[in-house]
């Protein structure tokens, strides 16, 4: 079996090739950089493009058995919103289109939890739908364009695409705004935080690859999956890393209104990262939320608990700063 892989050198990407090499797939990865090309193992083929150009794309996608779309641009406080809806709304229309184009029999398109909107505390099912505004990131709301007006779109009209929901992905090598949290956790730079009941479906990235691989192997064409894990606040969250041996968990938790506010006064300044307005405004009311009953049911998808999972990526942040 061959697949074809976006984002192959992402942080789930590099997983997920991980784990098709280990099911004996053979791997061909998009890439932009020769530098990019060398964070995947050897085993994998590598072809040079960009998702926005489907002809860089045809070479390594022709005969596959299945394309992966991870690629995606995930940015808090973006400094080109352009540029986001190129790659997660143009590129995936250009990636998928050019799939259906070539007669790929399975594509697996990853969306994500966000598209639902921010849920106030209740889990969202795949048959939820967000009325399209609201959204606390541009990334959120570029991933809702891409998921409901291309992907969904073309599976209605009879491509043989499945869709996947990652919820909070976290594990060895995050370099998303959890990651940063943590790794100024693990540094004994956090003891005041903001947002102690932002709350998120937090899911092992080794988990999260393998919901993927289940999706090819078990998904049905036309249905979208949930790949979310248990649910936690941050406060919680924090809880559980002080007790999987990391250190103390922040003690003191300003009010929400607080980061409400500073984000109206850091948004003319448009700094990307944890100073930025999203960064703050998604403390403030964060509730990214689904359940993966259906992918639990259907794809036999087993997602580990918090407390089993948190511990490698502790020691992975611990390892980053003593670099």
């Amino acid at each position: 079996m061959r697949a074809f892989v976006t984002g192959a050198t992402g942080f789930i990407g590099q997983y997920l090739v991980r784990e098709l090499l280990a099911q004996g797939w053979q791997v061909t990865a998009l890439v932009r950089t020769i530098n990019k090309a060398r964070l995947l193992p050897e085993a994998v083929k590598w072809t040079p493009g960009e998702i926005t150009k489907p002809e860089t794309l045809r070479r390594g996608m022709a005969g596959a058995d299945a394309v992966f779309h991870l690629a995606a641009l995930v940015e808090i406080g973006p400094r080109d919103p352009r540029l986001m809806v190129r790659t997660n709304v143009e590129g995936t229309r250009a990636v998928l289109g050019l799939a259906a184009e070539l007669g790929v029999p399975k594509i697996i398109y990853t969306s994500t939890v966000g598209v639902y909107g921010n849920m106030g505390g209740k889990l969202a099912d795949e048959s939820y739908r967000a009325n399209g505004s609201g959204f606390l990131s541009e990334y959120e709301r570029t991933k809702f364009l891409a998921h409901y007006e291309v992907a969904l779109a073309l599976q209605q009209k009879g491509l043989p695409i499945v869709i996947v929901c990652p919820g909070a992905v976290y594990g060895p090598g995050d370099t998303g705004l959890a990651g940063r949290m943590v790794k100024l956790y693990m540094g004994g730079l956090l003891p005041i935080m903001i947002g102690a009941e932002a709350a998120l479906t937090w899911a092992h990235v080794e988990d999260v690859a393998r919901g993927h691989w289940l999706a090819y192997e078990k998904g049905k064409v036309g249905e979208t999956y949930n790949l979310a894990g248990p649910a936690h606040t941050l406060r919680e969250f924090f809880a559980v890393c002080q007790k999987a041996g990391g250190r103390l968990a922040p003690f003191i938790w300003l009010p929400s209104r607080l980061a409400e506010v500073a984000a109206n006064v850091m948004r003319p300044f448009n700094r990307p990262g944890l100073l930025s307005a999203e960064a703050m405004i998604n403390l403030a009311k964060l509730s990214y939320l689904a359940t993966a009953e259906k992918a639990q049911r259907e794809l036999g998808w087993r997602p580990r608990s918090l407390a089993e999972g948190v511990g490698d990526y502790l020691k992975w942040a611990a390892g980053e700063l003593a670099k």
